[in-house]
Order: structure tokens, then C-alpha cells, then sequence
């Protein structure tokens, strides 16, 4: 009887020891481009079971690690049909486990999906501040961290369902492009509400909502002829992700002797993945160190890394119908590692568009990241990434409209030399521009309020070159002070929960001023959507005088395309001699003026009022 026992026993063990915990990918699709799908499995002691497939499926490769809880997949797809495959996991003739893999059909076109461009307004948002959509699931049994919308820094509920329940009020306004902070499961104990350390890549957070609410976000976007960027950070992971907590092998990740959990923070020296005098200690800390304690930095040197991190990118693509990727900290990643990665989803997707966070201060230093580089170039060096982040853009915007022009410095003459540096860039229309964002002093701090000044500074953004992005809550003057934490700069979109005193979604809802603020931006935005001369054109700028930069967006091949801008950055009323402009003219007379609507002779001068701007369509 003993040995019964002990035989059920082993029997017992041994068949839980084999049990698949989790499959990744958790499906694919039929008629990639790249046919080789790596599968992920995983499971207790997983690594002693030989995999097989039902059907044609042929198994190509079978990758064990260190860990023996992996098993890595590799089967190709080239000639299957769309259906579910069974993976078969067995010892001998025995077979321990099995998963359904689907194999599902694509969408019509889905590899030539057009990517967001410069004719397109981006409006960034923080989900868990902008709209509590569905109250019952601010908490959730799942995950640690619950709400409390009395702490700055706390998870404040909003989520995928309250940014549904306000797209229309995001297309009123006439914005085209959504893209959100992450919103896939960041289960931290704490501050887990920026979504930045993510603990699962295939999962949405269950307090903003499900993988199907995602991409019913998508299709909503989609009704509107609006497009959908996610946010994916593939150079840190949460420290709770399931995969940091169990390692397929150590190289996983960066792990620095000696540090507890082997962290060991970033220097943030950026500049070292390009200069030429760089020291390797400084290129290593900036590269392989953690971005904080509670997000390791992965080892993108590592194929099985990009290769999953590849694959997630293609999966959330297809299962979310997504318009364009927005990477994290991209400097920060593996050079060679990120660009393989950008590379194959490009191939995949060739008329698509991913934008990195290129997070500094110097033009050449940014465009270094961009594809085609020539800086990028003088080492060899070829990004492959479509969009880069013009910050040195919004670094003088905080000064530009807060200071005269003297001697050619300060005021808008920072906008006019800034722009002498686009040569330098290979595709100036792949170039986010912004007033602020999540991480930076809100505009109307900076400018305390100041409507006109606020007027002005966005009135520069719709006309430049590049891929205008606004900051939800700017449109109605939203205060945030860094300073003051995060969460100043984050605070909750006033009406998107129930019992909000008011609600900024609504004409009647919002205040005189606030009014002031959405009705501006709202003309703008909508009247921008209909310019091919600043999406596409070419930029032709006069040197500043007296304050006052005029410049012109123009179609060399259409010149009935064309737009004026004049900025008057300074505190008095001036009249302005349009004969030095004539070049800009072209012959045009007559100017129909946007925010006012009225009609214009533009014969030998014209007036502007102090801290004012006019956008001419020339006729």
C-alpha cells in the first residue's frame, strides 16, 4: 500500500511539474512578413518536456535556457491557415500538457497600415488622470496598488472607458491622433499609475480596462477618423514584471554586481552613445544602468531580449490596429539592439511610424537618432527610427514669449535661429514639436496664465514644420508645477469624474476662461486639418525685428498653398512695411486672417496688436 501511495505521488508531482503556466505570444497571425514565431512557454521544471505540434506546424528550433521553467519555441508560420494549432508538451509517448494556439487572419491591408504624420495633431494624455469611465474597477483584487484620488501620486481611476466616453470631445476640439501614457499592467506596490514599469507586456492594467477595451479604443478612434499611438518602453521593465521575478537566464537583464537586485542607477549621460571621447565606464552606466530601482534595464545585446521584444510590438499592432508606436527613453536603450528592433517592425509595417523620446538638448544630438542621419552617418550609424522628439523646440518656447529681443538673441529670434539647424535633420516633417508634456512645467505655469502668450506659443506649434503635439488640459489652461511632484503636472482632467464641481468637457461646464483657452485651440486645430501647406510645405522665415517673426508655409508646386504667420512677441502695437516680404508674397494682395476672419489688403502695411499673432491664407 505504501508504495501505491508513493508511486500516486510521484505521478502527481511529476505531472505538475510540467504544467503551462504561460505562452507567449498568446496567438499570431498567418501571412507575416517574418514567418519565424518564437513561442515562449513556460512552466515548473517546462525544460525536460519535448514540444510538439499538431497539424503542419513545423518546429524549427527549441531554445533551453539556464532556467529550466522555459521553453523557447521557434516554428514556421509561411504556410499556414488562419485556425487553432494544439502545442503539445510530452515525456516519451506521455503528453503532461497541451495549449490551444490560435493562428488568426489579418486584417484587410493590415502590413500597409498608414502610420501618423505631420498632417495630424497628437493629444497626449495621462489615462488615469483624464476620465473615470468605469468606477467599478479603480481597484482590483489583481493588483496591489488601489485608489485614492486624495494622493497626488496615487492611482486616481481613470481609465480606457473614460477616454471613450470623451473622444468626442478630443475630435471637437480637432485633435486627430490619441496617444496615451502606457496602459498595459504596471503592478507596483506604489506610484504604479504612470504605467512605466510594466509587470506584464501582453496585459492592459484591469483598473483601466481589458485587452478588448483597448482595441475597442482603437476602433472608436477609428470611427472618427482619428489614429492610435501606443506607448511601449522597451528599455526597462517593472521589477515586478512575472519574467524579472523568474529569469530565463540572468543576461536577461543588466545586473550590476553587488547591487541589491543588481541595481545600479543610470549616470542619464545620454551623449555617450555617440561621443566620439566617451569613456566606456560612463557609456556602460548610462546604457546598462537602471533607469530607477523599481525598473531594470533589459539587455536589448541579447537576440532572445529584441527578439520578444519585436514580437510584442507586432502583436500589440495587429490585436490593437495601432497607428504608431511612441518609444520610452530611447537614447537609453542598447544602440544596435533598438535599431534591429525598429528595423524589423518597420519592415513589417513600411508605412507606419514610431517616434523615440529623444530626451535632449542640442539639435545635433537629436538627429543623430533619426533615420537616414547624416550626423548618425559620420559614425556609420543608421537609426532606422522615423520620428524624433524636438526638445531644444520647447526649451526656448519657455523664453521666447517671456522676453524681448535685443541684439539679435532672446525673443522670437530663439524660434528663427533654431530653425537655421534643420539641415541637419533628414526629414523635418518627422519631427515632434510641443508646448509641454507629462514630465515638464505645464505651459500656462510657464507663462502664469497668460493667454496671449499662450496663444502665441500655440499658434508657432500648428504652423512649424513637424508633428504638432498638445497636453490634454492645456486647451482649457490647466495649471501643474513639477516642483510640486509629478502629480502637478498630472492632475486630474476637471469633470471626468462623477461629483467633479465642474466639468471642462462641456461649453457650459467650463469656465470664461477656460472657454477662451478650448475656443482658440479649437479653431486652429480644425482649421490646421485642412492645410497641406503647413503638414507638407516648405518653410521660408525672415529674420526678427523688433520682436515681430514673419514666415511663410508654402507648396513649391501649388502657390495657392500658402500661409502667412506673423508673431508680435513684444508689448506694444506695431505696423508693419510688408515690402521686405515680397519674396514670401509672391504677388498676393489679399489675406484671409484665420482667428479673426477677416479680410486683409496686404498692400504696404498692416498692423498687430502686443503679444498677438495673424495667420494669413494668402489669395
Amino acid at each position: 500500500m505504501r508504495n501505491l501511495i508513493t508511486l500516486v505521488l510521484f505521478t502527481i508531482c511529476g505531472v505538475a511539474s510540467g504544467q503551462i503556466e504561460r505562452v507567449e505570444p498568446p496567438n499570431w497571425w498567418v501571412g507575416m512578413q517574418q514567418t519565424a514565431l518564437e513561442i515562449l512557454v513556460y512552466g515548473d521544471n517546462i525544460s525536460d518536456l519535448v514540444p510538439e505540434f499538431s497539424g503542419n506546424i513545423t518546429i524549427k528550433k527549441v531554445v533551453k535556457t539556464e532556467n529550466p521553467n522555459y521553453l523557447f519555441v521557434t516554428v514556421d508560420t509561411e504556410e499556414l491557415s488562419p485556425g487553432i494549432q494544439t502545442l503539445f508538451l510530452k515525456k516519451g509517448r506521455r503528453t503532461i500538457d497541451s495549449f490551444d494556439y490560435e493562428f488568426k487572419a489579418r486584417r484587410e491591408n493590415s502590413d500597409q497600415r498608414k502610420g501618423f504624420d505631420s498632417s495630424d495633431v497628437i493629444y497626449l494624455i495621462m489615462p488615469d488622470r483624464f476620465a473615470n469611465g468605469n468606477p467599478s474597477n479603480d481597484s482590483t483584487p489583481e493588483t496591489i496598488e488601489k485608489a485614492n484620488r486624495d494622493h497626488q501620486g496615487g492611482r486616481h481611476g481613470g481609465d480606457i472607458q473614460g477616454i471613450i466616453d470623451h473622444l468626442d470631445y478630443i475630435h471637437e476640439l480637432g485633435a486627430t491622433t490619441l496617444w496615451s501614457t502606457p496602459l498595459t499592467l504596471d503592478n507596483e506596490k506604489v506610484y504604479s499609475y504612470h504605467g512605466y514599469a510594466c509587470s506584464d507586456l501582453y496585459k492592459i492594467d484591469p483598473r483601466y480596462g481589458s485587452n478588448e477595451d483597448f482595441a475597442k479604443l482603437s476602433a472608436e478612434l477609428h470611427k472618427r477618423d482619428m489614429k492610435h499611438i501606443m506607448d511601449f518602453v522597451p528599455n526597462h521593465w517593472g521589477i515586478s514584471h512575472w519574467l524579472i521575478q523568474d529569469l530565463p537566464s540572468k543576461d536577461w537583464i543588466h545586473y550590476w554586481e553587488g547591487g541589491e537586485n543588481g541595481f545600479k542607477r543610470s549616470n542619464y549621460i545620454q551623449t555617450t552613445q555617440f561621443d566620439p571621447n566617451a569613456s566606456q565606464l560612463d557609456a556602460k552606466g548610462c546604457m546598462d544602468g537602471w533607469f530607477d530601482y523599481t525598473m531594470p534595464d533589459m539587455n536589448e545585446s541579447n537576440p532572445m531580449v529584441i527578439n520578444y521584444l519585436v514580437q510584442n510590438a507586432i502583436w500589440w499592432i495587429e490585436s490593437g490596429d495601432l497607428d504608431g508606436i511612441r518609444v520610452d527613453t530611447y537614447p537609453y536603450n542598447d544602440k544596435q539592439g533598438i535599431t534591429e528592433w525598429v528595423t524589423r517592425v518597420m519592415e513589417e509595417y513600411p508605412n507606419f511610424n514610431i517616434m523615440g523620446e529623444t530626451f535632449m538638448h542640442d539639435t545635433a544630438h537629436i538627429a543623430y537618432w533619426q533615420k537616414d542621419s547624416k550626423v548618425g552617418a559620420i559614425q556609420g550609424f543608421n537609426s532606422n527610427l522615423p520620428t524624433v522628439m524636438d526638445f531644444p523646440l520647447h526649451d526656448i518656447l519657455l523664453q521666447v514669449f517671456n522676453e524681448d529681443e535685443q541684439n539679435w538673441s532672446g525673443g522670437v529670434y530663439r524660434v528663427y535661429n533654431h530653425l537655421t539647424k534643420d539641415f541637419l535633420y533628414p526629414n523635418i516633417n518627422n519631427l515632434l514639436i510641443k508646448m509641454g508634456n507629462h514630465d515638464v512645467n505645464r505651459i500656462n505655469q510657464e507663462f502664469e496664465s497668460d493667454l496671449d502668450k499662450y496663444k502665441l506659443a500655440l499658434t508657432l506649434i500648428l504652423t512649424l514644420r513637424g508633428i504638432p503635439q498638445i497636453y490634454y488640459g492645456d486647451e482649457i489652461g490647466m495649471l501643474g508645477d513639477k516642483s510640486k511632484g509629478d502629480g502637478d503636472i498630472r492632475r486630474d482632467f476637471p469633470g471626468g469624474w462623477p461629483g467633479d464641481e465642474h466639468n471642462a468637457y462641456t461649453s457650459d461646464g467650463r469656465t470664461v476662461a477656460q472657454n477662451k483657452y478650448f475656443d482658440f485651440t479649437k479653431k486652429l486645430l480644425n482649421w490646421r486639418k485642412g492645410k497641406p501647406a503647413v503638414h507638407f510645405g516648405k518653410t521660408l522665415h525672415f529674420s526678427p525685428v523688433n520682436n515681430i517673426y514673419v514666415y511663410f508655409r508654402y507648396l513649391p508646386n501649388d502657390p495657392d498653398e500658402t500661409v502667412m504667420v506673423v508673431l508680435n512677441s513684444s508689448d506694444k502695437d506695431q505696423k508693419i512695411n510688408l515690402e521686405r516680404f515680397s519674396e514670401g508674397m509672391q504677388g498676393f494682395n489679399k489675406g484671409w486672417e484665420i482667428n479673426s476672419g477677416a479680410a486683409y489688403e496686404l498692400n504696404q502695411t498692416i498692423e498687430i496688436g502686443a503679444k498677438s499673432g495673424l495667420i494669413f491664407e494668402l489669395r
